[in-house]
């Protein structure tokens, strides 16, 4: 077990230093221009993307070089089957409880009632080049579009599945050959921190990135876009706020951490999140940061980057919220078979889509496809404030996930309560007591890299 090294007393940046603190100036600045001038904001829209580029050119990387000194350091080859095993049911279970709570807040709510929407009168074509991305894709094409055609596809195409494949299974080879591999192994483990490294540099243009998305967003569609679908809006950030607190805040408290705190813990990420409306700039952070509260390496290469493709909590709410929500405007009545079909395609579908840019909605059109009762058309009526309830689905995804890796910790018994509420608290860093600071997104020292 590594100890914790107490926090000293380093010198205090000035606040506008701090990274949140610019992201929060950022995101405050884009939302006045896209306000004011939405055609500027508009062309705002590189920055945000170019971020997001940037983040995606390194991610591959850092899962491969994560999941492989990690499980390379295991002795024993059980606990990557036995912490994947636990992973998967966890995520489906709390899926399936997100597209519930999802189906029981627009029955309550009917958030689409009184709209009276005549399908004939919605513009289809605006939803038809979504249907064409969403096709129908089985459980075995799901499966063998995991196995990538060679080596360098799965880092080139950067889907997060594939990499996570081939890591596993370097890392257990590694481990198996023993001494043998140990200058692989320190090969490897010496190009984390490069990566991390680069990271670093790279989060550093995060509030660039915040600034340039929700600029566009403003700008884009503006603010009065939201206003015949407030209802909607609110009462998805409202259930997803409910989740989170509901569902998440009781879990962490088994486990024997606050869910206050460790969101308090992941500002940052959230404030980019928020900015980005995508999770994928903030996933090399939070694994980095779950290693600092005591989760193993091993864990946290596995738990976080499946569980961004297979637990993804926020797009289940979404999905039955938004599909009910259709249904209640255009006046479609649905059976209790034909909501339970939704609930099942569903669960399939927001795997399926996953990686995907608007993957969310795509997701959505291809499940009201398969179940054609729902005008597809219908889709067209939260097309323009989709990007708004994006930011919520990809919020609600990230702090499953960091959940569900410290869960998963708890029930290997590796991690050590003690040293994660001191991290929490800020009465600790999580960083090796002789490690040279390094420093994180948050000023912090950085953990060692060396193997698990």
């Amino acid at each position: 077990m590594r100890t914790i090294a107490s926090q000293g007393s380093p010198r205090k940046k000035p606040f506008y230093a701090i990274l949140y603190v610019q992201v929060l100036a950022a995101i405050a600045v884009a939302i006045a221009l896209g306000h004011c001038w939405p055609g500027l904001a508009v062309d705002m829209k590189p920055f945000g993307d170019g971020f997001i580029k940037l983040i995606k050119m390194v991610i591959a990387l850092a899962i491969f070089c994560t999941v492989v000194t990690g499980i390379a350091g295991m002795s024993d080859m059980k606990k990557v089957s036995r912490v994947g095993g636990k992973a998967l049911l966890y995520f489906e279970v709390l899926s399936t409880l997100a597209l519930l709570i999802g189906f029981v807040a627009a029955h309550a709510a009917t958030p689409g009632a009184g709209f009276n929407v005549d399908p004939a009168t919605l513009d289809a074509k605006a939803v038809a080049q979504y249907a064409g991305k969403a096709k129908e894709q089985t459980v075995v094409e799901f499966l063998l579009n995991i196995i990538p055609n060679t080596v360098i596809d799965a880092f080139a195409r950067g889907d997060i599945l594939p990499v996570v494949l081939i890591s596993i299974l370097f890392g257990c080879v590694l481990s198996r050959l023993g001494e043998r591999a140990r200058p692989i192994r320190d090969m490897i483990d010496g190009g984390s921190m490069l990566i991390f490294g680069a990271i670093n540099v790279i989060m550093r243009f995060a509030p660039i990135g915040a600034f340039g998305a929700m600029a566009f967003t403003v700008g884009r569609y503006g603010i009065a876009s939201l206003g015949p679908l407030v209802k909607l809006v609110g009462l998805f950030y409202l259930t997803s706020a409910v989740f989170v607190f509901g569902i998440l805040g009781p879990i962490a408290w088994w486990s024997g951490f606050s869910i206050w705190k460790f969101l308090v813990y992941i500002k940052e990420e959230i404030l980019i999140v928020l900015g980005t409306s995508s999770s994928d700039p903030v996933l090399p952070s939070l694994m980095e940061k779950l290693e600092r509260l005591g989760c193993s390496k091993p864990v946290v290469g596995l738990v976080v980057p499946t569980g961004y493709v297979f637990n993804t909590d926020g797009s289940s709410i979404y999905m039955t919220l938004a599909a009910l929500f259709v249904a209640q405007a255009t006046n479609t009545d649905l059976s209790i078979s034909q909501q339970i079909a939704i609930l099942a395609v569903a669960m399939l579908t927001s795997k399926g889509a996953s990686g995907v840019t608007g993957a969310s909605f795509i997701a959505l059109v291809g499940t009201l496809s398969v179940v054609p009762t729902i005008p597809v058309a219908g889709m067209a009526l939260i097309l323009g404030i989709d990007r708004f309830m994006s930011e919520a689905r990809a919020l609600v995804n990230v702090i499953g996930n960091g959940v569900a890796t410290i869960v998963i910790s708890r029930t290997e018994g590796e991690l050590d309560l003690a040293r994660v509420n001191a991290v929490l608290d800020g009465r600790a860093t999580g960083a090796e007591p002789e490690e040279a600071p390094a420093t994180l997104i948050d000023d912090s020292p950085l953990p060692a890299r060396n193997q698990a």
